[in-house]
C-alpha cells in the first residue's frame, strides 16, 4: 500500500489559492477569447470547445494528486474521468451540431458541478470552500438551462457556453481572493 503525503495547512492553503487564481485566470482568457474569436471562426470555436473540459480534467488531475492522490479525493477522481469523457463527447457532437454541443456541456456541467460541491463540502476547513459549493450548485442549475436550450430551434453558440465558464471564473477568483486575505490576517495575527 503506498501511502501520499499530506501537505501542511499553510502549504495546502498556499497550494489551494495559487491553483484557484490558476483556474480564473485560464477561465478569463477562454471567455475573452472565445467572445472575440470563437463566433467568427468555427475552427477556433471548435478547438476552444474541446479544450475547455480538458483542462478541467487536467486541472482536477493535478490538484487531487497535489492534495493525497486521486484515490483519497474521490469527487475529483469522479470529475477528472467526467471531463475527460466530456471532451471525447465535445469531439464526437461537434460533427453533429452546436445544439449537440450544448446538450454534451450541459450533461457535464451537471456532473461537474455536483463533484465540484462535494469537494468544496470535504475541503470545507480549508477555508473559501462555500464558493466552491456555491459554484457547483450554479453548475448544475447552468447545465440543466443548457439542457433545455439545446432541445430549442434556435441553433447553439460558443456563446451560449462563455457565461458558464465566465461564473466559474468569478468563483474561483472569489475563492482565491478570500484565501488570500485569510492568510494575511493569519500571519498578521501570529498563526500562520
Amino acid at each position: 500500500m503506498r501511502m501520499t503525503r499530506q501537505p501542511n495547512r499553510p502549504a495546502a492553503s498556499r497550494w489551494l489559492r495559487n491553483y484557484y487564481f490558476v483556474r480564473a485566470a485560464f477561465s478569463i482568457a477562454w471567455v475573452a477569447v472565445a467572445l472575440a474569436v470563437g463566433r467568427q471562426m468555427p475552427l477556433a470555436a471548435a478547438a476552444l470547445l474541446v479544450a475547455y473540459p480538458a483542462w478541467d480534467a487536467i486541472a482536477n488531475l493535478v490538484d487531487a494528486r497535489r492534495n493525497g492522490g486521486l484515490s483519497a479525493n474521490r469527487s475529483q477522481s469522479l470529475n477528472v474521468t467526467a471531463s475527460a469523457v466530456t471532451t471525447l463527447a465535445v469531439a464526437v457532437a461537434l460533427g453533429l451540431g452546436p445544439n449537440e454541443v450544448l446538450a454534451v456541456f450541459g450533461v457535464w456541467a451537471i456532473l461537474s458541478g455536483l463533484f465540484q460541491l462535494l469537494t468544496g463540502v470535504r475541503r470545507w476547513r480549508m477555508g473559501a470552500q462555500w464558493a466552491m459549493v456555491l459554484s457547483g450548485a450554479q453548475s448544475g442549475l447552468a447545465g440543466a438551462y443548457m439542457l433545455i436550450q439545446a432541445t430549442g430551434s434556435k441553433p447553439a453558440s460558443i456563446a451560449d457556453i462563455a457565461p458558464y465558464a465566465a461564473f466559474g471564473a468569478f468563483y474561483f477568483l472569489v475563492s482565491a481572493v478570500w484565501l488570500t486575505v485569510s492568510s494575511a490576517r493569519q500571519r498578521k495575527a501570529g498563526l500562520a
